[in-house]
Formats: structure tokens, sequence, C-alpha cells
């Protein structure tokens, strides 16, 4: 079993930057596909990002533009989302997401078995 928490959700003007980090407990992630995705108010959860647990390739949701870097450091049981030029439809709670063996299908969330509870983050001046 593996326990996920999120951490470094805030509130940041739009252009402004936030990296949130995802760190694991109970297991290693070293096996597992980990994204991110993200819910706005009344809003479907979506797909943000992910990365191969081996091969380390990731993928990003098409509104990420450039603008979003995933990364894992299996040693230390963590993954990061840098995200840069945010905008206020980028205002959701982010939530980190670990799948066992996964290594295709990273935008559906069904395939993901283990969740974070969530941070907020919120873009506004």
């Amino acid at each position: 079993q593996v326990e996920l928490v999120e951490s470094g959700g805030g509130l940041v003007q739009p252009g402004g930057s936030l990296r949130l980090s995802c760190v694991a407990s109970g297991d290693s992630i070293r096996r597992l596909g980990m994204g991110w995705f993200r819910q706005a108010p009344g809003k479907e959860r979506e797909f943000v990002a992910a990365i191969h647990w081996l091969e380390s390739t990731t993928y990003y949701g098409d509104f990420v533009k450039g603008r979003f870097i995933i990364s894992r450091d299996n040693a230390k049981n963590t993954m990061d989302l840098q995200m840069n030029a945010l905008e206020p439809e980028d205002t959701a709670v982010y939530y980190c997401a670990g799948g066992r063996g996964l290594v295709s299908g990273f935008t559906k969330s069904a395939l993901y078995d283990y969740w974070g509870q969530g941070t907020q983050v919120t873009v506004s001046s």
C-alpha cells in the first residue's frame, strides 16, 4: 500500500510559478506510473501530467503547452510538478496519483491505484 501526500499549493498571481511535490510512503514508487490530475469546482477531474516508472517518459495534458514540468526521484520516493506561467484557469485542487505497473493510458484516472488528498492551487491577482 502506498500513501501519497501533496504539498506546495497556494495562492499565486497570474504569470507566477509554483512547485508541487508528492511524497510517497509505505512502499516504493519505483514500479508505479505517476501522474498529476486536477479538479476545479464544478468540473471533472482532468489529466495534467504523468511520468513512466521505468523510462521516465513524460506526458502532458494539451492545455499545459510547455508550461509545466513533471519529474520523479525514485530514490527519494518523490514526484514534483513545476508549474510556470500560471493562469487563472489553472486554479484547482491538484492530486498526485500512482498506478501499479502503469505503462500506458496515463490520462485515464481510473487506471491509478493510489491518490493523495490534494493541494489547492489558486491563481488570482
